[in-house]
C-alpha cells in the first residue's frame, strides 16, 4: 500500500483527540498590568482546531502546501501548528527567518529534526555522527566543490548526461522512501520504506565494491571524480575514510544532487516549453555561444550561459527541491513578523519548538518579487535583481547554505545546453502538478515531450 494523506489521517485524528490542538487567540504582548515590569513577547499564534475537526479537513483535503499557505494568510508570517504532540513554528519571509538561517548551531540546530535521514544515508555519516565529525565530512564536500575541482567535472558530465540504469532506479526508490510520515516514523514498516532499505543496501554494496577495488589496485590517481576525492579524504586526526563512510557520503550526495538535478531539469524543461519567449532566448544564447566556441562545453563556456542560469534559478524559486527546511530551537528567540491583518508583531519562539522555513512561500513573497507566481527569469537580470539576500532560499542560506549549489547549476546547464543544441522539443502532457507526499517534492506523474533531432546552427534566431 502506498502512503498517502488518507493513510496518515487516523494518526492525526487520534492525536488531536488526545492532545487537543490549542485554539487560536494568543493575547498581545501589549496587554500588561499597570505598573508591571517588562515582559517577554507572546508566543506565536497557534492554528485553531476543535478535537475532531479543526486543521484535519484542510490538511487532508488540500495537502501540506495549501494548508501551510492558508495558515499564513490567516495568522500571518509567524505561526505554530500542533502535530503529533510536536510544536512546529513556521517563519515566512526573509526578515522572519533571519535567525533560522544565521543562528548558531548551539541556538537553532539541524540535529534533532534530521534523525529521520539515518536509514537513508546509513551509519557513520551525516546525522548519525556527532557535530564535529559531520562538520569534517561537510569539509570533504566543500573541498570537492571548489572551483578548481568543478572545472575538472565538466567533461565527465558531458560524457554522462544520463545516470546509468541500476543506480538511477535505486536512487528513485530511496527518494520515494522519504515520505512526510518518514519525518515522524523513519522506520515504519510500509512498502516505501522497505523499498528504500533494499535500495540503500544495494547501493552500499555497489559503492563499497568500487572503493575496495580502487584501494586494492592502487590506481586512485587515475580517477579524478568525486568518489576518488572521498576515498582520499582524511580527518584532522589522520584517519582515512572507511568504505562504509564513503558509501554513505556518496549516497547522501547523490540523493540530494541527483534528485535535485533531475527534478529541476524536468521543471526547467516544462517551464521553458510553456513559455516560448524564454525558450527562444535560451536557444539564441546557445547559438551565440556556438559562434564563439563551437561545440566546446567546459567550465568557462558554462559560465557564459547567463540566460540559461536565470531560467534554472527562476525554476528553483517556483519549484524548490524541498517543501520546507527545519531546525530545532535549542534556545527561545524573538522574531519580528506580521499578524493576519498585516500589522507588525513581535513573537518569542519557545525553546523546544521545531522551526520551519516553507520554501515555496519564502520564495514568492509579493513585497520581494513582482508578480511572484509568474515564471519570469528576467527578474534576476542586472536591471531588476529581485530576491537578494535571504529572500531566495532554494539552496538554503546563511550558515547552512548548500555547498553543492554551483555543482547543481553546472550539471543542469550541461543537460539543457545539450538538449537545446540537439533537439526541437514540445511538451505533450499538461504542465505537471507537484507531488507533495514526499519530503523532496518533484513533478507528479510523467512529463511527456515529443522531439525532433537537429543540430543547432550558430545563426539560429527563432524557435
Amino acid at each position: 500500500m502506498d502512503l498517502t494523506w488518507s493513510f496518515f489521517s487516523p494518526l492525526i485524528i487520534v492525536v488531536i483527540i488526545l492532545s487537543k490542538i490549542a485554539t487560536r487567540g494568543r493575547t498581545s504582548a501589549t496587554n500588561k498590568k499597570k505598573g508591571a515590569k517588562f515582559s517577554s513577547p507572546p508566543p506565536p499564534p497557534v492554528a485553531s482546531g476543535a478535537p475532531l475537526v479543526g486543521v484535519v479537513p484542510s490538511l487532508l483535503t488540500n495537502g501540506p502546501e495549501a494548508f501551510i499557505r492558508g495558515c499564513y494568510e490567516t495568522m500571518g508570517s509567524v505561526f505554530t501548528v500542533s502535530l503529533l504532540q510536536h510544536k512546529v513554528t513556521f517563519l515566512v519571509g526573509p526578515e522572519e527567518s533571519r535567525h533560522f538561517y544565521k543562528g548558531l548551531d548551539s541556538e537553532i540546530s539541524q540535529d534533532e529534526v534530521s534523525q529521520f535521514t539515518v536509514p537513508t544515508f546509513g551509519p557513520g555519516v551525516a546525522f548519525d555522527v556527532d557535530y564535529a565529525t559531520r562538520h569534517e565530512q561537510i569539509r570533504f564536500f566543500g573541498d570537492i566543490m571548489k572551483p578548481a575541482k568543478l572545472r575538472t567535472y565538466v567533461d565527465l558530465m558531458v560524457a554522462e548526461v544520463e545516470m546509468f540504469g541500476e543506480v538511477s532506479t535505486l536512487l528513485h526508490d530511496i527518494n520515494d522512501g522519504m515520505r512526510l510520515v518518514t519525518i515522524m516514523f523513519p522506520r515504519l514498516p510500509i512498502p516505501a520504506h522497505r523499498r528504500r532499505d533494499r535500495a540503500r543496501a544495494r547501493l552500499g554494496e555497489i559503492f563499497s565494491d568500487i572503493v575496495r577495488s580502487r584501494r586494492s589496485s592502487g590506481a586512485g590517481a587515475c580517477h579524478g571524480d568525486m568518489l576518488q576525492c572521498l576515498i582520499d579524504a582524511t580527518y584532522k586526526d589522520g584517519r582515512a575514510t572507511t568504505e562504509t563512510e564513503v558509501a554513505g557520503m556518496l549516497v547522501a550526495a547523490l540523493f540530494a544532487g541527483q534528485h535535485t538535478s533531475s527534478s529541476t531539469s524536468t521543471w526547467t524543461g516544462a517551464s521553458l516549453l510553456t513559455h516560448p519567449k524564454h525558450l527562444r532566448a535560451a536557444v539564441e544564447e546557445q547559438a551565440r555561444i556556438l559562434r564563439r566556441h563551437g561545440d566546446r562545453v567546459d567550465y568557462a563556456v558554462l559560465a557564459e550561459m547567463d540566460t540559461l542560469q536565470r531560467c534554472v534559478k527562476e525554476t528553483l524559486r517556483l519549484h524548490p527541491p524541498a517543501l520546507m527546511l527545519m531546525r530545532h530551537a535549542r534556545q527561545s528567540f524573538v522574531v519580528n513578523g506580521r499578524d493576519g491583518d498585516g500589522g507588525k508583531r513581535e513573537y518569542e519562539v519557545p525553546k523546544g519548538h521545531t522551526v520551519a522555513s516553507p520554501l515555496l512561500l519564502h520564495n514568492t513573497m509579493p513585497h520581494v518579487y513582482h508578480d511572484p507566481s509568474k515564471f519570469d527569469p528576467e527578474r534576476f537580470g542586472a536591471r531588476r535583481e529581485e530576491g537578494g539576500g535571504l529572500a531566495y532560499a532554494s539552496f538554503g542560506s546563511g550558515r547552512h547554505a548548500c555547498v553543492g549549489e554551483a555543482f547543481a547549476y553546472m550539471q543542469i546547464k550541461v543537460i539543457w545546453s545539450h538538449l537545446l543544441r540537439n533537439f526541437e522539443l514540445q511538451l505533450e502532457s499538461p504542465f505537471p502538478e507537484t507531488d507533495w507526499n514526499v519530503v523532496m517534492p518533484g513533478p507528479k506523474g510523467k512529463v511527456m515531450v515529443s522531439y525532433n533531432r537537429r543540430k543547432l546552427a550558430a545563426t539560429t534566431t527563432t524557435v
